[in-house]
């Protein structure tokens, strides 16, 4: 019996040594993430369910800056200004206005990609990974929340900038999506309209008003 609760007592001293470690290093990027007045990221997107032989890939780009972000993906913009998000789709000439840029909560829209994980979640260290001479290091996040949609999230974090390299992110229902870095810069220049939707370049197009 002592054997037995000595195994246990180690086992629960190491997995908490591992999420304060994870705790730490996400508080360091988190840190990071604060201390720019805005960015600009370009990115890779894949979405896969074996079970229902679907694969999508496509690239976007994203400039963010505090709440506010100009999203492009998919062929449609989704410009939020701290207040209304506008989802601009060119092909159907139409825009969706809605007051909120984070209708579901489960879901990690760009103001929220590299600092969601604040809150509602465990956090474990994973494996470090040397891809392309980075050392990336995994943190695994697992939701608090038991009827989460989201199974749970490896974060990959380069150890040197600690910046995101990547997210992959799987769903209960099999479904894994992975959205991966492929340039970040910081503190651009930007231009003052850039956040602001302009309703007279789509006078043509159908606003369709969910409020």
């Amino acid at each position: 019996m002592k054997k037995i609760i000595t195994v246990l007592l180690l086992t629960l001293s190491v997995s908490a040594f591992a999420q304060n470690n994870a705790k730490s290093l996400l508080n360091e990027v988190s840190a990071k993430v604060k201390s720019y007045n805005n960015i600009s990221i370009t990115f890779k997107y894949v979405l896969e369910n074996t079970a229902e032989n679907i694969k999508q890939q496509t690239k976007g780009d994203v400039v963010m800056e505090g709440e506010k972000y100009r999203l492009n993906i998919l062929g449609v913009t989704r410009l939020f200004d701290g207040k209304k998000l506008y989802s601009i789709s060119l092909e159907d000439e139409e825009v969706t206005v809605s007051s909120e840029g984070d209708n579901e909560e489960d879901s990690v829209t760009p103001s929220k990609m590299l600092s969601f994980y604040e809150d509602g979640y465990t956090y474990a260290m994973d494996i470090e990974q040397n891809i392309n001479g980075r050392k990336i290091q995994y943190v695994k996040l697992t939701p608090i929340d038991s009827n989460s949609e989201i199974k749970n999230i490896l974060l990959g974090i380069d150890k040197q900038t600690k910046h995101i390299y990547n997210l992959i992110q799987v769903g209960k229902n099999g479904t894994k999506t992975t959205l991966t870095v492929n340039s970040f810069k910081t503190n651009e220049p930007l231009s003052k309209s850039l956040f602001t939707f302009d309703a007279n370049k789509y006078k043509d197009f159908y606003i369709n008003n969910l409020d």
